[in-house]
């Protein structure tokens, strides 16, 4: 697969991501090399990853906890105390190997060290090859808040290689599914097409690629997030308050960020047709492939409530409004629309009918 440009980075695939890091070690000049993992990759992806270049094998390994509840400013000042204990200096380089939890924490350690180290991310899931793997997007999370801290900044490179996604369950191959399928629900109506026609989750390496290809094509057009980058948020609005809400929640199990924004899209669908003129077939088409993939959850009227205090926090807010990116129709988005109350209410109502 040809690489991708995306900003001062590029995104290589298989075989050509470990000659890349392979040069990046050779020319980099780095006083010292640290992998960063977590309790997941560190057993199932490093042994494997420590096989791509002989310089690996000098390099220091850190590690934390997997999931969502370990990123955080926590997580992020232990790895900052162990980089000096091991005496990472300017000239250091981090590679950050995981998921989005990793690469998202990863590149914000990096960035922020000694006000800033060079970075190389190796996305081990399906949602951060597809999602975090382009756009320089680094942060953590404050409490339950999601992505609250944070800079953009592009790593040196980034290496896709879609033999890791043989050490996922199918729990977390769905959860970057979900990314997919908006990248088609707001940019390629073929796109969407096509996934939605899948019987199945295990012929998703070919379409890595375009998902790629679509998010970069967004991102380069905005890459601060001015503006239209904010398309890319579809699904992310009420998504983000759910998985909040069941992080926070100590009596259901956290869900993954995928499977929240299955929900997020669904309601956010509905709340298309009430705002900017999606059709309703559309609405519904859109609500019965996700459900083909992702099971309904039950989400009680406490959680609703929940929901609504925490949209106040949404990064997307400006002047006290919470604002959308929806969907005229399958394959364009609009950003900053602003949403009636009742609205939203009904965009739950309809999710569970």
């Amino acid at each position: 697969m040809e690489p991708i440009r995306s900003g001062s980075s590029t995104v290589y695939f298989g075989g050509d991501a470990i000659d890349a890091l392979r040069a990046d070690l050779d020319r980099g000049g780095f006083s010292r090399v640290f992998v960063l993992t977590d309790s997941n990759t560190r057993e199932h992806c490093l042994p494997v990853f420590l096989k791509w270049d002989p310089a690996l094998a000098d390099a220091i390994h850190l590690s934390m906890p997997a999931g969502e509840a370990h990123k955080n400013l926590d997580t992020c000042r232990r790895l900052w105390e162990e980089l000096s204990e091991y005496g990472a200096d300017r000239k250091s380089l981090l590679i950050n190997l995981g998921g989005g939890v990793v690469t998202d924490l990863g590149g914000f350690v990096a960035c922020t060290y000694q006000r800033g180290i060079s970075f190389v991310n190796v996305p081990t899931t399906l949602l951060a090859m597809v999602d975090a793997s382009v756009g320089g997007k680094t942060g953590v999370d404050l409490g339950v808040l999601k992505n609250q801290v944070g800079v953009i900044r592009d790593p040196d490179l980034v290496g896709i290689y879609p033999g890791f996604l043989e050490t996922l369950e199918s729990r977390q191959v769905r959860s970057g599914f979900a990314e997919m399928l908006k990248h088609g629900l707001i940019q390629d109506r073929a796109y969407w097409e096509a996934l939605s026609s899948l019987a199945g989750l295990d012929t998703l390496e070919t379409h890595i690629h375009h998902s790629v290809q679509i998010k970069n094509r967004v991102v380069t057009a905005d890459p601060l997030e001015k503006g239209h980058r904010k398309i890319l948020n579809y699904g992310h609005t009420l998504g983000h308050a759910i998985e909040s809400c069941f992080l926070d929640s100590d009596s259901a199990e956290p869900m993954l960020h995928g499977e929240a924004i299955a929900i997020g899209m669904v309601l956010e669908a509905y709340l298309s047709v009430q705002t900017c003129g999606l059709p309703r077939e559309a609405c519904d088409q859109i609500k019965t492939t996700i459900l083909k993939f992702f099971p309904r959850v039950a989400l009680a009227p406490a959680l609703r409530d929940r929901v609504m205090q925490l949209l106040r926090f949404d990064k997307k807010n400006a002047h006290g409004k919470v604002l959308f990116s929806l969907l005229p129709d399958i394959g364009q988005a609009e950003i900053d629309q602003e949403v009636a109350v009742d609205h939203i209410l009904d965009a739950f109502d309809y999710y569970a009918r």
